[in-house]
């Protein structure tokens, strides 16, 4: 897992509406990286819903929030318009970035192996450094726990 202190890698992925986004071109604003599995899911839904009914708080802090997954530009956006996302979905197909920062390894369910996104958030700095890392995330709550370390909640 990319740890507390590294510098974000300098990626381009595609976001629900088609456009580039470069990682390095954020840098002087913070923002929230969070890494899910798959849209429309129960879990990724939880996670996705409760970063947008707090989403006015990460504003008022000036952070952003962007969501990442494995899912195709085109499911993105039948995820976001489906429960009115406010923020931007990333599309990380070859799990480039989700390697990058160790969200993407060996997962178990109902006891079968398999590799997938490892749940996980990253407040990235203006700085263009991870301030903090939250690995094996509760969907439902954690949007609210990183308000609470953020000092805005």
């Amino acid at each position: 897992m990319l740890e507390v202190g590294g510098n974000v890698p300098d990626t381009t992925l595609i976001d629900d509406q088609g456009q580039e986004v470069r990682l390095a071109e954020l840098q002087g604003r913070p923002y929230v990286l969070f890494f899910y599995p798959k849209d429309d899911t129960p879990g990724c839904t939880k996670e996705a819903c409760s970063f947008r009914d707090t989403y006015s708080a990460f504003q008022e802090a000036g952070v952003e929030v962007i969501g990442v997954s494995p899912d195709s530009t085109k499911s993105h956006t039948k995820f976001r318009d489906k429960y009115q996302l406010p923020y931007r979905l990333l599309s990380d197909p070859e799990h480039e970035l989700a390697d990058a920062f160790g969200a993407w390894g060996e997962k178990s369910y109902m006891g079968k192996t398999y590799t997938g996104i490892l749940r996980s958030t990253f407040v990235i700095g203006a700085d263009g450094r991870v301030q903090k890392a939250y690995p094996n995330v509760k969907p439902d709550e954690h949007a609210q726990e990183i308000l609470r370390d953020l000092g805005k909640e």
